[in-house]
């Protein structure tokens, strides 16, 4: 059976001296005498002592770390964000140490107490399942700030993910798409289901039905975007428009077209990537910049340490459709079969709405102006995020 692990009071037992003693040479400090000095050494040896790291920071006079706990570091978004709040904290003279929890509710939990063994400054968190009780427990000890996703009662930094997918599912209606299609990551996030609700209130905003069968999930870390998005624009009813609602998921997207020479359809990214803009079209994304939300939460976690009492508050990032051509390839462009046309096909950097080749009449709605139908696609269904924590599995889309 493994011994228990030696403590400070341990040691100062068996040396025969005082725990401040212990403290002292430790750490190395002066005022004790050599004779001592080796008697607590040697306890150290023998009882295989290892100095409490959490312990000693708490025994600082400040805190000077902010610990970030998200998702993954290999999603652009989080990468980015991280990358900005070190290089603001660094200028504040503070320090970062982060975690990912890899959608996970077992690692994010154990991820959690690591970082929090540590004396904090303040806790950013992308979270999975932790609950806002959790949340308020530590907020009692440094200030939490919840970004992408909310908790009741936690201050939170987020976009409008249901506004913005509206707005996007509304560009690509006006240039004629009667047939948008929506993929999404397998992950039971409010941000993607908010997404989903975007996309289908643009739809019934401008008279189009919804078909099931237009939204595709794709498994999470899979490297599965490429093959679902190929199933999808491979099909005899292939959409003429693509709504991707990660950045992730745009780049399987391109991944499939490119690889499989399919007719470029019109498509808009949730987020933009690397070399997004150099592609032939560029890729017309939603700009829902990590480096706005890494500020506004770092602002609002230093805030919040000056004025712990204050809160919580929501503060929402605002988002803008960046065209750079793929989305505002018109419906003509788009339409045929998948192989008629080489990947990169023409772009018209059109606002009017092209005739549609494909089945159905386009509905009258889509005559009126993109403001309109966008503000139309707000007043239908525009869901409040709530502070739950995510349930262990469910498709997106599900009630």
């Amino acid at each position: 059976m493994p011994r228990p692990r030696a403590r400070l009071i341990d040691v100062a037992t068996a040396a025969g001296v005082s725990p401040k003693t212990v403290s002292r040479v430790i750490n190395r400090e002066s005022g004790v005498l050599p004779g001592t000095r080796d008697r607590v050494q040697r306890a150290v040896d023998a009882l295989g002592f290892v100095p409490d790291r959490s312990a000693r920071e708490l025994k600082r006079r400040d805190a000077d770390t902010i610990g970030i706990l998200i998702d993954a570091i290999s999603d652009p978004f989080f990468a980015a964000f991280v990358s900005v709040v070190e290089e603001l904290a660094v200028e504040a003279g503070l320090s970062v140490i982060f975690a990912s929890t890899g959608y996970d509710a077992a690692r994010e939990q154990a991820q959690l107490d690591r970082l929090t063994g540590h004396r904090l400054a303040g806790l950013i968190v992308a979270p999975v399942a932790i609950a806002a009780s959790t949340l308020a427990g530590l907020r009692t000890r440094f200030p939490v700030v919840c970004i992408d996703r909310v908790r009741s009662g936690i201050d939170a930094v987020v976009i409008d993910d249901f506004g913005a997918a509206a707005e996007a599912t509304t560009a690509l209606v006006a240039h004629g798409h009667l047939r948008v299609a929506f993929l999404g990551e397998d992950v039971p996030y409010p941000t993607v289901n908010d997404r989903l609700a975007g996309y289908r209130s643009a739809l019934a905003a401008a008279g189009l039905p919804f078909d099931p069968s237009l939204v595709v999930s794709h498994e999470r870390f899979g490297r599965g975007e490429a093959t679902e998005a190929s199933r999808l624009l491979e099909r005899d009813d292939a959409p003429t428009a693509l709504l991707c609602a990660t950045s992730l998921a745009a780049i399987g997207a391109v991944r499939a077209i490119r690889a499989k020479g399919l007719r470029m359809p019109a498509l808009i990214s949730f987020g933009d990537f690397t070399l997004g803009e150099v592609l032939d079209p560029g890729i017309t994304y939603v700009d829902h910049d990590p480096r706005l939300l890494a500020t506004a939460a770092f602002r609002l976690l230093r805030e919040r340490a000056a004025h712990p009492d204050e809160g919580p508050a929501r503060i929402t990032v605002p988002t803008r459709l960046v065209p750079r051509g793929s989305g505002e390839i018109a419906a003509l462009a788009a339409s045929g079969s998948a192989r008629a046309m080489p990947a990169g096909g023409p772009s018209t950097g059109s606002g009017t709405i092209a005739e549609s080749s494909g089945p159905g009449v386009v509905p009258a709605a889509l005559h009126a102006p993109v403001p309109a139908l966008v503000a139309a696609a707000l007043s239908l269904s525009h869901p409040e995020p709530v502070g739950l924590a995510v349930p262990a599995s469910a498709p997106i889309g599900a009630p």
